[in-house]
């Protein structure tokens, strides 16, 4: 951890650079998802309560980046895409970060357990853990699978939120966190076929570093060939209705499509192909690896705001049978 301690002269960390601490943009998705969890159970929450469900899981998501972002300065440091984290950069010292990682871990966790109920606050409690605990400190550097079992911590914020609303967690919660545990390997895969220097450098063993980028070329297509029929699967439980029919049958069409190209390229072969440290702007070898990335995101969105769009409208879900 001398990463964290290596700036005696640093500025005085700035509020922005707490502000990054908790990962923003990971944690839109985050409350994003939680909030269809929420919308989407039966029993229907008060609205104080349910901002109050959101912002305990938002909280989470927050403590859970800032304990990442403590344990992985050293890593963090080594990596174009992280190393101007507020870590890393010396801007706060590793003890802040984990001090205000353990605080906001406390505080969303008892806050959600008294407002709501404690099978939420435990859900969240194990999101926390896991991720920062069993992911950030084992499986990441440890097993090129760390994507893989790792990516339950992101999954489950919609049974979190579906807990909250109605204290339990039944099969459409759990479909919706395994939606999201089925997307996370190819979009992060894809991600790391032109990054996986990044991770080289740093020694963590992700699939391209480990298994080579056509043995993770080939795994993307198949964890894409089980995540579209299991996406399209809740308009067949009473989830979704006829637009999330439509909306993941194309998209999934459209994923599979990409997968499909990603598989046939050469994608991850060649060195480093960024032109800078953004996440998209690559060479010609690498695009459809950033193809499949950037459409991931935006296909795992459509998804969730479909269901979110047709229960806050009050569609009835597709009867098929």
């Amino acid at each position: 951890m001398a990463m964290a301690t290596a700036h005696p002269t640093a500025a005085p960390a700035r509020w922005q650079d707490f502000l990054q601490l908790l990962k923003p943009r990971v944690m839109s998705l985050v409350i994003f998802t939680a909030l269809t969890g929420l919308v989407c159970a039966p029993a229907k929450v008060n609205p104080i309560l349910g901002a109050v469900a959101i912002l305990c899981i938002a909280v989470g998501a927050g403590a859970s980046g800032a304990l990442n972002m403590w344990f992985d300065a050293d890593i963090d440091a080594k990596m174009r895409r992280t190393r101007a984290r507020p870590v890393p950069a010396g801007k706060v010292q590793g003890a802040d970060a984990l001090a205000m990682g353990i605080v906001l871990s406390l505080f969303s966790v008892m806050l959600m357990g008294m407002a709501l109920n404690w099978l939420a606050a435990a859900l969240l409690a194990f999101t926390i853990l896991f991720y920062a605990v069993v992911y950030t400190m084992w499986l990441k550097r440890w097993t090129a699978q760390n994507i893989v079992i790792g990516g339950l911590a992101g999954a489950l914020p919609p049974v979190i939120g579906w807990a909250a609303a109605s204290g339990d967690a039944p099969l459409n919660a759990w479909l919706m966190c395994a939606i999201i545990f089925m997307w996370t390997p190819p979009h992060f895969w894809a991600l790391s076929l032109y990054t996986s220097e990044d991770y080289a450098k740093a020694g963590v063993p992700m699939m391209p570093v480990v298994k080579g980028a056509a043995s993770t070329r080939r795994q993307i297509l198949i964890y894409s060939l089980l995540l579209v029929p299991l996406a399209v699967a809740p308009a067949f439980t009473g989830l979704g209705g006829l637009a999330y029919l439509a909306v993941s049958g194309i998209g999934g069409a459209v994923f599979l499509l990409l997968a499909l190209r990603l598989a046939r390229s050469r994608a991850g072969d060649a060195a480093d192909p960024r032109n800078d440290d953004g996440l998209y702007d690559v060479l010609a070898g690498a695009r459809d690896a950033r193809n499949l990335f950037a459409f991931s995101i935006l296909y795992l969105t459509l998804l969730f705001a479909t269901l979110l769009g047709e229960h806050l409208a009050g569609f009835a879900p597709l009867e098929l049978f």
